[in-house]
């Protein structure tokens, strides 16, 4: 590493590092720590400090359980999603890296880390920007924020006004990190009008969110979703619900609420470990809804945010979105009742998910993939039931605005573990940010270099222009009804129309 580099910004000056062309700040904090009485509380401005801050390491990762998706040590082994800082409620903290700091407007791409509301944080090798910045002339900006029941808790209904808001907490953090670089990244070399805002699963869903939240409404101008679509989140019924099943973990009533303020975090995450218990693969379609999630409380987060149409406060967004090719090989791939799926028992394994509808759907996907086993069967419907389907409905309600819209099939498979992952879910992220060395998941065959370097030239000219094609690329053209064109990155990028058209019409109407 070479020399430190300043910038002055709104709170005080910054001492950030510079590494191979890039300038990086790290543990930058856009708001005041959300502790004690600002626990549950809409985020305040930072303490202006004096002298210099350096801003060379990550900030505190929020409050979150370690391995929440309960995967095997094989695949943990695979994967660096979260970082490794340590918890705190302390936790409001960015990140950038820019290309320069000589007041060049460059896109700005923010970054929305996923984890399903509940965990994960901005300081993941597979998302570090110093890559997308060496590529190209861009900023990059990641983050920390609320997350689980410190973040996504409804108390507002149980316990009074001194709680309102606080159903959409972690949310409100994420505007005011978009304020922030609103305000402050010109001094960073970006652009506060050129600012794209993207995320994967529930990073993809945060973005979802974004769209629909009147207080965001100009802080970014472009967004992109990847397989993490969010049509409809919790109301203030599914939001109460959870509320107070926290309290009776904490053995509080809805009038000792105020008593949350002053618990250890701790005792708050082991009761939100507890309702989370609770969310079984029987609500997976309707997951958005259940447990720690942003909440529609008609005002900081009025509804939708995709049903029943998009949001009109985004409509003027253009939007890229797009899903993987195997999605649930990740979640589900290691199961028993994928592991020793047959066409005999599937529809008994798939009716917790499709109900009376399970014959009829796996009938319907084996006369369309005939190739395919029964656990891959089984991984395709459940991925597009709770992912693709979804992502195709909000490119549809998006077009209904006469919105751009580009729609994307991640379809590279990775030979790790087997093979038996294929375009598992949070695959194509080391590919966007071009980091492929750090991503021990995407194996070491030197091929795979060009299609990351690919798509991370996608994504940086959709957001400087509004459009992903770039020279590298076969013609991208915008998506339609009719046609239904969907770029396919793979070994050998294409365009499809209408690709697994047989299957997506099964969820039509859904």
């Amino acid at each position: 590493m070479a020399d430190g580099c300043i910038v002055e910004t709104a709170s005080g000056r910054l001492c950030g590092v510079r590494d191979r062309g890039v300038i990086m700040f790290k543990g930058i904090p856009y708001a005041a720590p959300p502790v004690d009485a600002l626990r549950w509380r809409a985020p305040q401005k930072v303490a202006p400090w004096s002298g210099v801050r350096e801003a060379t390491s990550y900030g505190n990762r929020a409050i979150q359980a370690e391995n929440v998706f309960d995967l095997p040590p094989d695949l943990l082994e695979l994967f660096t999603l979260g970082g490794r800082e340590p918890t705190a409620e302390d936790c409001l903290y960015l990140n950038v890296w820019t290309s320069g700091l000589d007041g060049t407007k460059r896109p700005v791409l923010f970054w929305c880390h996923g984890g399903a509301f509940i965990t994960g944080s901005g300081s993941s090798p597979w998302s570090d920007g110093a890559n997308l910045c060496r590529l190209d002339d861009v900023v990059v900006v990641s983050i920390n924020h609320r997350l689980g029941a410190l973040g996504y808790l409804h108390l507002e209904d149980l316990a009074g006004e001194a709680f309102a808001g606080a159903g959409t907490v972690g949310m409100q953090d994420i505007v005011a990190a978009l304020e922030w670089v609103r305000d402050n990244i010109a001094a960073f070399g970006g652009d506060p009008g050129n600012v794209t805002i993207f995320g994967e699963s529930g990073g993809g869903a945060k973005v979802s969110v974004l769209m629909a939240m009147p207080s965001a409404k100009g802080l970014f101008h472009k967004a992109i979703i990847q397989s993490g679509p969010a049509l409809q989140m919790a109301n203030r019924e599914d939001g109460t619900k959870t509320a107070r099943q926290v309290l009776d973990a904490l053995g509080l009533a809805p009038n000792d609420a105020d008593k949350l303020r002053t618990l250890p975090a701790e005792q708050i995450l082991e009761a939100q470990n507890a309702v989370q218990s609770t969310v079984g693969r029987a609500s997976f379609a309707d997951r958005r809804r259940l447990g720690f999630n942003p909440v529609i409380d008609g005002a900081i987060f009025p509804g939708g945010p995709f049903a029943p149409s998009a949001p009109a406060v985004s409509a003027h967004v253009p939007l890229m979105i797009g899903t993987n090719k195997d999605e649930m090989a990740l979640f589900l791939g290691h199961l028993p009742w994928v592991v020793e799926a047959t066409f005999d028992n599937l529809t008994e394994a798939m009716t917790p998910y499709l109900g009376a509808r399970a014959g009829e759907v796996i009938a319907t996907y084996r006369e369309a993939q005939p190739e395919l086993s029964a656990d891959r069967i089984g991984l395709a419907i459940v991925g597009d039931l709770g992912v693709r389907s979804l992502s195709l409905a909000i490119a549809e309600r998006k077009l209904a605005q006469k919105s751009d819209v580009f729609v994307y099939l991640f379809a590279w498979e990775t030979p790790v573990l087997g093979g038996r992952l294929r375009s598992c879910h949070t695959l194509e992220i080391p590919f966007v940010f071009n980091n492929l060395p750090s991503a021990a998941l995407t194996g070491d065959d030197p091929a795979r270099l060009a299609l990351g370097e690919r798509m991370a030239r996608a994504w940086i000219a959709f957001a400087r222009t509004g459009r992903p094609g770039h020279g590298g690329l076969p013609d991208w053209p915008a998506y339609s009804t009719s046609d239904r064109p969907t770029m396919i990155f793979d070994t050998e990028c294409r365009v499809e129309s209408d690709p697994y058209a047989t299957e997506r019409k099964v969820w039509e109407g859904a």
